[in-house]
């Protein structure tokens, strides 16, 4: 269940279409992460992720280190926004980023470990929960 042969370099495979084709296509997947992290508080894992995988050509590993790349930048674009409209709790905010910044560790330091297959299972088991207990409750 350990992989200890993979590389550190996030480049797209080789098979990835030419740099402009895929800038634009990592742009539009940016895109479409954005609209629904800001419209429904998701984007990175859940729609970004998927998105690399299938369209962008990455693998499961790269996908999610790019993914969480881009956490930031969209956090603090929706954070700007909903802070402007007087909409985040920022106790509670503070109290999600202190346990956040722990468990994201953890799940980086796995992430880092764990082989391609059981990570995208593992992935999609998650999604196909989460939606079953979304549409349930």
């Amino acid at each position: 269940m350990i992989d200890r042969s993979h590389s550190t370099a996030l480049a797209p495979p080789v098979s990835a279409p030419r740099r402009g084709r895929l800038g634009r296509g990592l742009a539009a997947i940016g895109a479409v992460g954005g609209l629904l992290s800001g419209l429904l508080g998701v984007g990175g894992g859940v729609v970004m992720v998927p998105l690399l995988v299938l369209r962008a050509g990455y693998k499961q590993r790269e996908a999610h280190a790019v993914s969480l790349g881009a956490i930031i930048p969209i956090s603090l674009a929706s954070v700007i926004t909903y802070g402007a409209a007087g909409k985040v709790r920022v106790g509670y905010a503070v109290a999600l980023a202190l346990g956040s910044v722990f468990g994201a560790r953890v799940g980086a330091g796995l992430l880092a470990r764990i082989r391609e297959r059981p990570l995208k299972l593992a992935f999609g088991l998650f999604l196909a929960t989460v939606a079953i207990l979304l549409v349930l409750r």
